[in-house]
């Protein structure tokens, strides 16, 4: 076992803190925090880490993240065999954890295979949860075939059959959720409204009836799991949220009503607004074509309101990013989005606190404090002065740390 860290001459972002703090030393034994102070920690063993004055937060969470979808216009993905977007994948892994983000959600897509690499140390990447296959009915957001297209290829041969599976009826719902279960997956997807990049589906369409809801989400707890639903419009998020749908996915088109259904009943909604300014910006190039990108147009108007109707209900949201294909590269860029409408530090704890308990790590991961998993990351500067600090693919980081081990390692005085 590797000798303890012991992290000193920091600044303390701690996010249930509202500012910046000096004087403080963090411990590391393991794969975990074994003590914080803000008075000297006396450790013999342990190796001193200078932090050289730099801001040491914990790292980062990001709640929707899609791994596999390595095409922007998803019908591309047709013609990407499984290998290759495994291969993909690894380097989509590999760039996240680069960026601090040290633990995503995946919402569609990637398998035990994927996520057993990284646990095993195949290929470096962020603590992966998975939902495995999306799940959505004939038509509906997971349904990206052609009008040509009678059904899906086989997944080794076809990217669309492997992210996603197309089922109709409670019966068909149930097993579908069942083999996600064997599967061995943290959560469950659902579409229950239309879509940006599905072909077929108007935004404010209905999807899955609130029987095949309700099975998703029975079958899901009977697994001790839980079910997250792609939704936009108002009445789809309130179906949703009615049938015991924990979190809700982009929200954008939320209303009051809706939002305060949300807060009574205890779910959490994952934003995801760079992906919008991202896709208006760039998608065009990569073959969307102006179908979709008018139905972007129209969420990412809705997108800052959202926010603060959430905030105004008593709503917590957490940091999502939702890219796409070589958009990835924007996915610390929600930071800086966001805070055009919020505080810094609320940003920040989407992406910490408010994002442990949307994945049910709460007090593990998300905060500095004892006994939580030694997940760090030391910025160059404070991000509650400038966010942007988190953006530019980890450059402003000179160390992450992941599970007590670094990642990357920068600075000029680390024993």
């Amino acid at each position: 076992m590797s000798a303890p860290l012991l992290f000193r001459n920091l600044r303390l972002l701690e996010p249930s803190f509202d500012e910046v703090r000096d004087g403080y030393e963090i411990l590391v034994e393991g794969d975990r925090i074994r003590e914080v102070s803000d008075t000297p920690i006396g450790s013999p063993s342990a190796d001193v880490v200078d932090c050289g004055g730099r801001v040491v937060m914990p790292g980062l969470i990001d709640c929707h993240v899609h791994c596999m979808h390595s095409e922007v216009y998803m019908r591309r993905m047709e013609d990407v065999p499984l290998t290759l977007a495994a291969a993909r994948g690894a380097r989509r892994l590999r760039e996240m954890l680069d960026r601090g983000f040290t633990t995503v959600r995946d919402t569609g897509g990637t398998d035990w295979g994927m996520k057993q690499a990284v646990e095993t140390g195949l290929i470096p990447g962020p603590r992966l949860l998975i939902a495995g296959r999306s799940i959505g009915p004939t038509g509906g957001h997971s349904d990206a075939r052609s009008r040509t297209n009678p059904d899906y290829a086989c997944p080794c041969c076809n990217g669309q059959a492997f992210l996603r599976v197309v089922v109709d009826g409670e019966d068909e719902v149930r097993k579908a959720v069942r083999e996600q279960m064997r599967q061995g997956c943290d959560h469950v997807k659902i579409m229950v409204s239309g879509g940006v990049a599905s072909p077929n589906d108007p935004l404010d369409s209905m999807q899955f009836c609130v029987a095949e809801i309700d099975a998703a989400v029975e079958e899901a707890e009977n697994f001790g799991r839980y079910v997250c639903a792609h939704a936009y419009s108002a009445p789809a998020i309130t179906r949703a949220v009615e049938c015991g749908v924990r979190t809700i996915e982009h929200g954008n088109l939320i209303d009051t009503d809706a939002a305060a259904l949300m807060a009574e009943r205890g779910a959490y909604l994952v934003a995801n607004l760079v992906t919008y300014v991202a896709m208006a910006e760039r998608a065009a190039e990569f073959g969307m074509p102006p179908a979709m990108l008018e139905k972007n147009a129209a969420v990412l108007e809705g997108g800052y309101r959202s926010l603060e109707i959430c905030r105004d209900a008593g709503v917590k949201v957490a940091y999502g990013s939702d890219l796409l294909g070589p958009l990835a590269e924007e996915q610390s860029r929600e930071f800086a989005i966001r805070a055009e409408v919020q505080p810094a530090i609320e940003v920040i704890r989407a992406a910490t606190t408010i994002a442990a308990e949307v994945i049910r790590r709460p007090g593990r991961l998300g905060t500095i404090a004892a006994d939580a998993w030694a997940d760090l990351i030391v910025v160059d500067g404070n991000p509650l002065e400038d966010i942007t600090l988190l953006e530019g693919q980890g450059r402003h980081l000179s160390a992450i740390v992941q599970g007590g081990r670094f990642h990357k390692n920068f600075l000029d005085h680390a024993a």
